[in-house]
């Protein structure tokens, strides 16, 4: 059975229009995973902090931790939090140490498609998104699965914070997705419909 939820926006113009969204469904790996970052061990404390995005704990770094700047920086960081030092999450970006989950979609037909997406929490609109490349990119290989180097301040924030939300909520999350074929319309459509509904996770602009 093939469940729908219609989505209106108001364009200025054109009058009301509705959408279709049709669901698409998620499947869960249920083991939820805490302390991704650590697991970011391809450079050393030291090759990290040359570069230019964290030259800026340099000298701090080389003052106070200067016994591990040859150890990976991933067992560093989890090193630094275990001894309850927040200095850790200067690496990281703000969703960067939540607890995440892999989920995915298996359909092959919605895979290839773009265009608008929305996550629901039982009946609760949460999140308005949009793909302009497919739904496997954006879904398999972007929020439903959390890498290490995600994590970091040069890494995905947003993939981390919507893992983050989703996993929180699994038990409840369902995907619902609109196909378009048109990048701009998928632009323009996405933000009519949080400006309306202005979804708990989507982060307003003010």
């Amino acid at each position: 059975m093939m469940y729908e939820k219609i989505l209106n926006t108001s364009p200025l113009q054109d009058g009301d229009c509705n959408y279709t969204f049709k669901r698409v469904e998620i499947r869960f790996d249920f083991e939820k995973n805490s302390n991704v970052f650590s697991h970011k061990n391809n450079k050393s404390l030291a090759e990290t902090i040359a570069h230019k995005r964290y030259e800026k704990f340099k000298k701090h770094v080389e003052y106070e931790y200067v016994e591990y700047l040859n150890t990976p920086l991933g067992v560093f960081l989890l090193v630094l939090k275990n001894n309850n030092d927040n200095y850790y999450r200067n690496f990281l970006n703000r969703y960067g140490d939540l607890e995440y989950s892999k989920f995915w979609i298996e359909d092959d037909h919605f895979k290839k498609l773009k265009g608008v997406y929305a996550y629901y929490s039982g009946e609760k609109l949460k999140y308005i998104g949009r793909c302009l490349d497919t739904l496997n990119k954006r879904i398999n290989q972007g929020y439903g699965k959390i890498h290490p180097k995600n994590c970091y301040i040069d890494g995905q924030a947003t993939n981390c914070r919507i893992n983050a939300l989703v996993t929180q909520e699994f038990e409840n999350v369902s995907l619902w997705f609109c196909n378009m074929d048109i990048n701009e319309n998928i632009k323009t459509i996405e933000n009519q419909l949080i400006h309306k509904y202005s979804p708990q996770w989507n982060i307003q602009k003010t």
